[in-house]
């Protein structure tokens, strides 16, 4: 039987809780605005959303 993905994200002992963020940032080329999406440590989140 195949795994679900949200088991390999969390739990075991030392694994650290995993976020999705989505970010809107302005394009150089189009000056449209495009999303960035990344999953990173959920300790991480502010300090890339202030950027």
């Amino acid at each position: 039987m195949a795994k679900k993905v949200v088991a390999t994200l969390q739990g075991g002992a030392g694994s650290k809780k995993m976020t999705k963020v989505i970010k809107m940032v302005k394009s150089a080329k189009s000056g449209a605005y495009v999303f960035d999406e990344k999953v990173m440590n959920a300790d991480e989140v502010d300090s890339y959303l202030k950027k």
